[in-house]
């Protein structure tokens, strides 16, 4: 067990959001981003309507798309048909917001030959920028021509912005007897930190799930993989996780706490949790994905907060990308991490694919190797390994070294 859930390997299958039986994309270049060859508008719809369930960002300024959203999802009693998002304009802190937000689920569904009720939005980019609806409302019946399972990739372009790589997963599985998939696609660099920590993420599946019980599986699992995510430090206004499951596996459905519910949340645990260190691992400018494991704590909270603390301290971030082994540094933010443990029981491992080297026993340093420790450290993926010594709950953290790479994105992200 690791962050509470029982921690499976599953079989990867091609596909990403289109993986799972029924579901089509499609994505192209609207005109919002000048760059004609990165899309900026998405679609992805189910052939059936979905049972649904979202999580959103806590902070107080909400993306009016999410508002539409939630609206949305109530008035259809926690069901859709599918979503259609666009990157480059967040659609965010603007007097005509919600009714732009409406008008993009409108479109979409006049091109469909559905209820605007049944489509849900979501926007990402720069904040306080007027959204020109007139680009969307050109291409809106290209995009849903346009729709096809082989089309994921081009959805998941389209909701890139200053990602480097697209973000997609997709596995298969078992519940009743019954083959499901299921399918995830993620954008996210920068603007990164726990609760929720992701911008947009859609996860779709053809097994039959009550909403019910979806709202929990991705509840409980969003509190283990985004929300113990930080790139930055900044918790972006238009986050959002949205969860579809149209049943068309056929499996009889998933209604009560059962072995069922369990395989289908470890799934959807094995999507989400890979989307968050891709996530992690492409933070902007990040040359180094960080790994924190504690275990040995005497709650689940508190090896999160363990875990979270360590990947979140810009100077842990900087020793990484500067390949020192400061272990002194992990110690500290252990030490102000807002939870009661002993912190003379302490031990501290730093690894990599270049070997493992012990740095603290016991809350104090012990000598080693810095040449060794600098192999180490120079690989792209860092694990950062604490034992607590006080129980039996473990958890992990995911984040990114912080380089120079980082300010220049970020100091003219505008223009």
């Amino acid at each position: 067990m690791i962050n509470g859930i029982k921690e499976k390997q599953f079989v990867t299958v091609e596909g990403g959001v289109c993986a799972a039986q029924g579901f089509k994309a499609n994505g192209l270049n609207c005109g919002l981003n000048k760059d004609k060859g990165k899309n900026d508008l998405g679609l992805v719809v189910s052939d059936v309507m979905c049972n649904a369930a979202a999580v959103y960002t806590t902070n107080k300024v909400k993306g009016a798309p999410l508002l539409v959203t939630k609206e949305h999802l109530a008035a259809c009693g926690g069901r859709t048909r599918g979503f259609i998002a666009n990157s480059k304009n967040a659609n965010t802190c603007n007097a005509d917001g919600v009714e732009k937000a409406e008008m993009m689920c409108s479109l979409t569904a006049k091109a469909l030959g559905v209820e605007p009720d049944e489509i849900v939005v979501a926007s990402t980019g720069v904040i306080g920028q007027v959204l020109p609806i007139e680009p969307i409302a050109e291409h809106i019946e290209e995009l849903a021509a346009g729709l096809s399972p082989e089309n994921h990739g081009k959805a998941a372009n389209a909701i890139m912005t200053t990602d480097t790589v697209m973000k997609e997963i997709a596995v298969e599985f078992r519940l009743g007897g019954k083959i499901c998939k299921m399918g995830g696609m993620a954008k996210g660099s920068g603007m990164i930190h726990p609760n929720m920590a992701t911008t947009l993420n859609f996860i779709t599946t053809d097994a039959t799930v009550s909403s019910g019980l979806l709202q929990k599986a991705l509840s409980d699992v969003v509190k283990v993989t985004y929300n113990c995510l930080s790139v930055d430090g900044d918790t972006s206004t238009n986050d959002c996780v949205l969860l579809m499951a149209n049943g068309l596996a056929g499996n009889e459905e998933v209604s009560a706490e059962g072995e069922d519910y369990q395989e289908f949340k470890s799934a959807l645990y094995f999507v989400m949790m890979n989307m968050t260190k891709m996530l992690a691992k492409d933070g902007e400018g990040a040359s180094k994905l960080i790994e924190c494991t504690c275990v040995g704590a005497p709650d689940l909270d508190t090896a999160i907060t363990v875990a979270k603390s360590v990947i979140r301290s810009p100077l842990v971030k900087c020793a990484f990308f500067g390949e020192d082994a400061n272990w002194g540094r992990i110690l500290c933010a252990i030490g102000y991490a807002e939870a009661e443990f002993d912190i003379d029981k302490v031990d501290v491992d730093m690894s990599s694919v270049n070997g493992t080297v012990a740095v603290c026993r016991n809350g104090a340093g012990i000598e080693f190797s810095e040449d060794e420790a600098a192999k180490i450290l120079s690989a792209d993926e860092i694990l950062v390994d604490i034992d607590l010594h006080q129980g039996e709950c473990s958890a992990k953290a995911w984040g990114c070294d912080l380089t120079y790479d980082y300010v220049k994105i970020n100091g003219d992200y505008r223009t």
